[in-house]
């Protein structure tokens, strides 16, 4: 696991000479290669220059006094911290370029052949499709309330209880359990369904909440009390909650996580960070914050609560609709030692090929 080092000094990271650079650059390149130390000795046979391993020791311990490097053991090799790895994905790092064979792949794959299928199951793949490349964990994020409905159906359970069946378009279904008002009688589910059936086809629930908001304007004699109070809890159980948007997390390849554990310790974090993930609320706050820019993001380490136990990190895009609004998120989860410059494209190209497919 990396070390959070001390924080360089404003400044400092960008007075490193090139030659320091360079030896900095060869030992994280080693790491994000083995995941082990790597000496001085190592590092002075791969640089292009000549350059003895006691002159490469000398510039080791000016970047481990900046807090890029660190030493795990006595004598041991180094290895790049956290601070070390963002310096050298900001600064450092070439990112590459997908080939043309793994962007027909991507989009092969993603496709499915052009078979219908529904967003569930398209992000589903997207989310497979990247664990496998990547050696990593896919996970995307969608908001439901972006599904375009279809139909929706109530049956009462028992006095003041209500299940409420919603079909998307795509075929997704949702059950919720609603309250229902006191005395309500069942004529009154029947014309709530009806109402709401005959106005919300095709559209988003954002769209769907305004139009009915409208109709029962238009039409508040066509409706009592009680029947309106249906129609509004059928809407918000799509919606999950009152507060905020619905959110469905899709995560595939977790046990790949487990491919570099070399400790007890290693599992035991690796183990929390499956809890985390299983309660998802932070995981889902993190993407939410992907959602809100533009372009990848990576976020290493600590960098993130979530991610603060485990040492990993998350490269995550957006992905947007044919109206360019963002609609969710995807990326990759994996040891902090993530090959970045591949796997950035791989996630930016997977996110744009999702938008179009389902935009």
């Amino acid at each position: 696991m990396i070390q959070p080092p001390k924080v360089p000094q404003a400044g400092s990271l960008a007075q490193i000479d090139e030659r320091s650079r360079e030896i900095f650059r060869r030992i994280v390149e080693s790491y994000l290669e083995t995941g082990e130390p790597v000496g001085s000795r190592n590092v002075s046979k791969v640089l292009p220059i000549a350059l003895s391993p006691a002159s490469v020791r000398n510039v080791m311990q000016d970047l481990e006094h900046l807090g890029l490097i660190y030493a795990p053991h006595t004598s041991a090799g180094r290895l790049p911290t956290e601070v070390g790895l963002r310096f050298f994905v900001d600064a450092l790092m070439e990112v590459g370029d997908l080939s043309l064979e793994e962007r027909t792949r991507i989009e092969a794959e993603v496709k499915a052949g052009g078979a219908p299928r529904s967003s569930e199951q398209v992000l589903t793949e997207a989310s497979q499709l990247l664990s496998g490349l990547s050696r990593g964990a896919g996970i995307v994020l969608t908001n439901k309330s972006d599904l375009r409905l279809k139909h929706i159906e109530f049956v009462r359970l028992e006095p003041g209880k209500g299940l409420v069946v919603l079909v998307g378009e795509d075929g997704n279904v949702e059950n919720r359990i609603v309250e229902l008002p006191a005395g309500l009688p069942s004529s009154a589910l029947v014309e709530a369904a009806n109402f709401i059936n005959a106005n919300i086809r095709g559209r988003t629930l954002n769209e769907a909440r305004a139009e009915i908001e409208r109709l029962q304007i238009e039409r508040q004699a066509q409706l009592d009390e009680l029947t309106a109070r249906v129609v509004e809890a059928g809407l918000v159980s799509w919606a999950g909650a009152a507060e905020g948007r619905p959110q469905q997390l899709i995560v595939r390849g977790r046990s790949n996580l487990l491919e570099d554990v070399k400790a007890a310790e290693d599992l035991e974090r690796l183990r929390l960070l499956f809890d985390d993930l299983e309660r998802n609320r932070d995981l889902i706050q993190l993407l939410g914050s992907a959602e809100r820019g533009d372009g990848v993001r990576i976020f290493i380490g600590s960098e993130n609560k979530l991610f603060s136990l485990s040492g990993s990190s998350l490269v995550v895009s957006p992905y947007r609709d044919k109206e360019n609004r963002i609609v969710g998120a995807l990326g990759v989860i994996g040891p902090t030692r993530l090959n970045y410059g591949r796997i950035i494209p791989m996630v930016d190209f997977t996110a744009k090929v999702v938008g179009h497919l389902l935009g």
